[in-house]
């Protein structure tokens, strides 16, 4: 493909020094890199995938590096998220993202955006860049960068990653396939576990965060065959690298010939979630202090129910709260006359499973209740230092 930017200004000296094995390239050369300085690139997400997306354009000279993520640091993060140190844990990703990329090379800006992307700010944040690097975790989320980039006529190199498995596409409407081709429509609520529910292998964020950079430096500069209509799938437990063919969709409602998307739309609706950055309604389960209540009840032989934790053995290896039966929320969809009688209080990790489940049961007739806010809101109000 052409070279998605123009060249910049010619390179200084200090430049010429710090990118020489660059211009040793035929494919990217003099020019190529100045295409570099001047490109504009957008990462969404200063996490798992944007760390080494980040570290790595601004190692190559992307003159202009956005990021754009609401998140702060949390010490859970640096299993995987390479970018912050233990000394970030409690600041704005944005602001440690900052911090490091300039370390790295000053010789790049980089423009942070402290906030969630949705979709009253996502096509006007979008039009400053070049192109959209996104490493993005949820599905609300990818379905909006998707569609602001179709809308906008700009290439998006999208990834996925959970446990030890890992995509990587660069989807551009009009040139191939958008995510909306490959993925129709969204899984149902709960389906997919996140990778706070589910891990993720630390490493992994780095091979494929790793690549998207890769393929956007390809982008910019116009050397080899970006993943345009390919679809690039790897396991890293069997250490595996597979390409699969995928085709832009004719009855794609975003960018097939009638289509109909000409906005972006609710992407909490669409995918049945709330989207990062949108308010959540309360939940009308109990409170951690009630939980604490009834559990001192019960020991006193005033309360009688039964405490479910619906999480994975692994997850319940890490905590677990006293007095729980282990009872994974497949087994109980699987077979909810597995439970015992009675009444029944559910948790998970952050209420969201639970919520499900409890739904389910009380379809059935089941009296049952769940903890709002999961464990991890116990953590927070009744057991300080559990780890969650």
């Amino acid at each position: 493909m052409d070279p998605l930017v123009s060249p910049g200004a010619e390179l200084e000296p200090a430049e010429l020094g710090r990118y020489s094995r660059h211009l040793l390239i035929p494919d990217i050369g003099m020019v190529g890199q100045r295409r570099l300085k001047n490109a504009r690139v957008l990462v969404v997400g200063a996490g798992g995938l944007g760390s080494p997306a980040l570290l790595y354009l601004a190692a190559a000279g992307v003159g202009t590096i956005g990021v754009i993520d609401f998140d702060v640091v949390d010490e859970s993060n640096l299993q995987r998220q390479v970018l912050h140190g233990v000394a970030d844990v409690g600041r704005s990703k944005v602001e440690s993202a900052a911090a490091r990329l300039a370390e790295l090379n000053p010789l790049v800006t980089v423009r942070t955006h402290r906030e969630p992307l949705t979709a009253d700010n996502a096509r006007a944040v979008v039009a400053e860049y070049d192109l959209v690097v996104d490493g993005a975790d949820n599905f609300a989320t990818r379905y909006l960068v998707n569609d602001a980039c179709a809308l906008a006529g700009l290439p998006c190199v999208w990834a996925s990653i959970f446990r030890f498995d890992g995509q990587v596409s660069v989807l551009w409407a009009g040139h191939g396939p958008c995510y909306r081709c490959i993925y129709p429509e969204p899984p149902p609520p709960g389906a997919v576990p996140s990778c706070a529910e589910g891990g993720v292998l630390g490493v992994l964020p780095g091979v494929i965060g790793s690549v998207q950079a890769a393929e956007a430096i390809k982008l910019i500069t116009g050397a080899g065959e970006p993943l345009v209509g390919r679809l690039l799938v790897h396991d890293a437990l069997g250490q595996d690298w597979r390409t699969l063919r995928v085709e832009a969709d004719p009855g794609c409602p975003l960018c097939g010939p009638d289509a109909t998307i000409d906005g972006l739309v609710d992407y909490g609706e669409f995918c049945g979630t709330p989207a990062p950055g949108d308010p959540v309604e309360e939940d009308d389960g109990i409170s951690a202090e009630e939980l604490r209540r009834l559990l001192a009840e019960r020991s006193a032989g005033r309360a009688d129910f039964t405490l479910i934790d619906i999480r994975e053995p692994a997850e319940t290896a890490v905590s677990q709260i006293a007095g729980a039966e282990l009872v994974p929320k497949g087994l109980i969809e699987a077979d909810p006359d597995r439970l015992p009688p009675g009444a029944v209080v559910l948790y998970c990790r952050s209420g969201a499973r639970s919520g499900q489940v409890r739904e389910l049961l009380r379809a059935r007739g089941r009296d049952v209740e769940h903890l709002r806010g999961g464990i991890t809101a116990w953590a927070g109000e009744i057991e300080p230092g559990l780890p969650v």
